[in-house]
């Protein structure tokens, strides 16, 4: 009865058009200071500890890293290797949009990111080339979601903070699936361009092949800086994010000149704002986390699910169809700090390897960026189109399928996920 409190309050106050943040920092104090015994000084206290985690830097640093690289140029010569690539296949551009927006993602930990890095300057040239817009805008919206799920990713650093769990893991662990999400979303766009003989590109030559790799190598070397830097144990997952953005720094305003010196404070203000909501978020999640604990919600849950004979293959459902409705109303990151400190303890004791859980919710909150009504991808991508949601939402169908089928099999394949990291000995 107490709990049902707390969501009918939140629902609430969020169908006011409130914000996820403040709607759950007046839902938990007004409950806890009205129907609970908690002193105040332990709610501050747990505001205190609750961010005083050393895996939170790695989020400001990571979007300040991403917003280098889409200011820097590096997204245009991503493309340019990408169509060096694959260009001279069916719907040749597009492919390369998808090329280089998984390039893009292992290298900007957002999705919102990849989409507007990739797709404002692939999108034009699409549709100068004679692609419909409405194929050219499904591919982008949904190949841009890759962001979160191909390390290094921000809902992966969210996760990991509120479950206690390791970054570095969750990274490895997400290597093989972004690597076979990119892959299903290609062949969807080559089998739909050889439906409809979408214009190809001609073969570039080795040597062309090779000038574009020269081009792009300082984006690509990021990748191996981060992922290579966090296995060798060179540095923690935090100060992976620390030196990329000195990285994407040196590259954007001093290698590529792309980005110039008084630009920079524009970037950084850019970053601060991102990451400043991102904490206030995270800062009143953590509050709703203490409530639902202190509320054994957790514990009952787990036990209710046990005593009615729900396996871990029916609870995966469970929460497949939970976070598919979430993400109908919230963002992810919402989403992921709401969802995991209470998902997570009911997980552990079905038996479900928490990594594996996490790569499974981090594929969830990209379906969710790829459909209505809160959809983050959608906007970007209809801004960048000039497409209504609506007609976008209609657009991404194919490649949504396509995601969701990805889903299925990441949710009930646990090896796809915990292979590499298993491999690797982590």
């Amino acid at each position: 009865m107490r709990v049902g409190i707390v969501f009918a309050l939140l629902l609430s106050l969020m169908l006011t058009g409130m914000p996820i943040s403040i709607a759950l920092g007046l839902t938990v104090l007004s409950f806890m200071f009205t129907l609970t015994d908690v002193r105040t000084e332990s709610v501050a206290l747990k505001l205190f500890t609750g961010i005083e985690n050393f895996e939170i830097m790695a989020i400001p640093f990571f979007i300040l890293a991403g917003n280098f690289l889409t200011h820097g140029g590096v997204a245009r010569r991503m493309i340019t290797f990408a169509t060096a690539l694959v260009g001279h296949w069916y719907g040749g551009l597009a492919l390369s949009g998808v090329v280089a927006c998984a390039l893009f993602a292992a290298i900007s930990g957002s999705s919102p990111a990849t989409v507007v890095a990739i797709g404002s300057v692939i999108l034009p040239a699409m549709i100068a080339q004679g692609f419909p817009r409405r194929f050219g805008a499904g591919v982008i919206t949904t190949s841009g979601s890759l962001g979160i799920l191909i390390p290094p990713s921000i809902p992966m650093v969210l996760y990991a903070v509120s479950t206690n769990s390791s970054v570095g893991k969750l990274f490895i662990a997400g290597i093989v699936p972004g690597f076979v999400l990119a892959s299903l979303l290609g062949a969807t766009t080559f089998y739909r361009a050889w439906r409809n003989d979408y214009p190809r590109m001609p073969k570039a030559t080795f040597l062309e092949r090779l000038d574009a790799f020269r081009k792009s190598i300082w984006g690509i070397l990021l990748i191996v800086i981060v992922i290579g830097g966090i296995y060798s144990g060179l540095f923690t997952p935090t100060e992976a994010a620390a030196v990329s953005a000195v990285y994407a720094f040196i590259v954007a305003v001093f290698i590529y000149k792309d980005l110039r010196l008084r630009d920079v404070p524009r970037v950084l203000l850019s970053s601060a704002n991102l990451s400043a909501m991102l904490l206030y978020i995270i800062t009143n999640a953590v509050l709703f986390s203490f409530l639902m604990t202190y509320e054994n919600v957790p514990q009952a849950l787990a036990q209710w699910m046990i005593d009615q004979g729900l396996g871990w293959i029916g609870f995966l459902l469970v929460v497949n169809l939970l976070l598919l409705l979430a993400g109908n109303v919230m963002e992810p990151s919402s989403i992921i700090l709401i969802m995991a400190p209470i998902l997570f303890p009911v997980a552990i004791k079905l038996g479900i390897d928490p990594i594996h859980f996490g790569i499974l919710m981090t594929v969830n909150m990209e379906v969710g960026l790829c459909h209505p009504p809160v959809g983050l991808n959608l906007y970007v991508a209809s801004g960048i189109a000039k497409m209504g949601i609506t007609e976008l939402t209609v657009a991404v169908w194919p490649w949504l399928l396509t995601m969701l089928a990805f889903l299925v099999m990441v949710t009930y394949w646990p090896g796809l996920s915990l292979w590499l990291p298993r491999l690797l000995g982590m």
